[in-house]
């Protein structure tokens, strides 16, 4: 079914912040990529949680048999929303930067002097600066190029993934241009030299369905409260591919999949929030079971936020002295997410005067530090960042159009 403008206001109502104004101005919430806001129903599952159980697991009692339950329910949702077969693929932390630096310091211990890791200029610093670690050890970092464009360069790729390559870590979409990068070239580069493929989906997971059986990596990453959850990291390891990594635990943590990457006490309340919000995505959608009903809404809620942000996208570079960065929206495989530069105003300043209006947008690098410095904007502040969630309107975006447009003319 679609997601059109009259399931856009039925939704808002489930998100209690979106009724908050600062000075009589509605706040719009147009810093997604940064973490989206989250609703009723995940705040009322974390509540009850507190309320009702809050016991650790593994226990031989009611409450701590509850929490082995309900994270074995979470488990098996995030897993019916990433495509995975099996709960036992999923994996929980604090974040995706602890889950990324566990994995990486694991698979380091097999690496020699010499073998190599392909990272790209266009991805988060969480994978990047993991396997840039991994220097240390003599392992060699090779880096995918970024185009003027914001498409990573594929003859690039081919080039440095070689025999040598043992790791190649790759971002879905990126945080800070939207770009879609070709994820199946890289895993058939990365196959064809028996290398393992890491994928960052933290900034794809909240736009489109997400199918790991199909796309393959050995492991996957992506973080719930991108998509309306609380703050917990989530890995995916393809059957077999954790088992044998000799990973940062204690002797009492369990030695089995998917526990072994696990340090310590999981932040229970917060899972019972991942819960919700996967349950939550799928109340949008339609079919019989879980899966089908999280397609089907990823499916229509993704394509209602395309086109909100390509409106976005193709009036706010029509504004002299503004200066859109990355691909247009031709196509469908495009993050919903906008980064500008307004000729004499850094980002930084626009940020905060958009602010004062209620317009909530992010300005600097995002952590893609890398990506803005090959393009040579750091020195000029980074960028200004928008980004369509689920819940934005056409209006927010009218009134964000003509905020910047002022900005824009002083």
């Amino acid at each position: 079914m679609p997601f059109s403008a009259i399931e856009v206001e039925r939704c808002r109502m489930d998100f209690p912040a979106l009724v908050r104004a600062e000075n009589g101005v509605p706040l719009a919430f147009l810093d997604g990529p940064a973490g989206s806001q989250v609703p009723e129903r995940v705040i009322a599952a974390v509540a009850q949680y507190y309320r009702t159980c809050n016991a650790n697991t593994h226990g031989a009692f009611v409450t701590s048999r509850e929490s082995d339950g309900m994270i074995a329910g979470a488990r098996a949702a995030v897993a019916a929303f990433l495509g995975a077969p099996s709960w036992r693929e999923i994996s929980f932390g604090a974040n995706m930067t602890t889950l990324n630096f566990a994995l990486a310091h694991a698979i380091g211990r097999e690496m020699e002097a010499g073998d190599e890791v392909v990272i790209t200029e266009l991805d988060h610093e969480a994978n990047r600066g993991p396997w840039l670690g991994l220097r240390e050890r003599g392992v060699v970092v090779r880096e995918v190029a970024l185009l003027p464009d914001g498409r990573l360069d594929a003859d690039d790729m081919r080039r440095k993934i070689t025999a040598r390559t043992r790791v190649v870590a790759i971002g879905y979409s990126s945080n800070a241009l939207g770009t879609v990068n070709d994820v199946p070239l890289a895993r058939e580069l990365a196959r064809a030299v028996g290398a393992r493929l890491v994928v960052d989906a933290v900034h794809y997971a909240p736009h489109f369905p997400l199918d790991v059986a199909a796309l393959d990596p050995d492991f996957l990453l992506c973080s719930a409260y991108k998509f309306y959850g609380p703050h917990v990291g989530i890995l995916y390891a393809r059957p077999g591919a954790l088992d044998r990594l000799r990973t940062d635990k204690l002797r009492t943590q369990e030695d089995a999949v998917p526990y072994r990457i696990e340090t310590g006490t999981l932040n229970h309340a917060a899972i019972a929030g991942v819960k919700a919000a996967v349950e939550y995505i799928a109340s949008w959608g339609e079919g019989a079971t879980l899966r089908e009903r999280l397609v089907s809404a990823m499916t229509a809620i993704g394509a209602r936020e395309h086109e909100l942000a390509a409106f976005y996208w193709d009036s706010v570079r029509k504004l002299p002295g503004v200066t859109a960065w990355g691909q247009d929206f031709s196509s469908p495989r495009r993050a919903p997410t906008i980064s500008v530069t307004i000729a004499g105003v850094r980002p930084d300043a626009a940020a905060a005067a958009l602010g004062e209006k209620g317009l909530l947008v992010w300005d600097g690098d995002f952590y893609a530090a890398r990506a803005i410095e090959v393009l040579g904007l750091a020195e000029r502040g980074g960028v200004l960042r928008t980004g369509i969630s689920m819940y934005n309107t056409s209006a927010e975006v009218e009134r964000l159009l003509a905020a910047v447009a002022e900005l824009a003319a002083r």
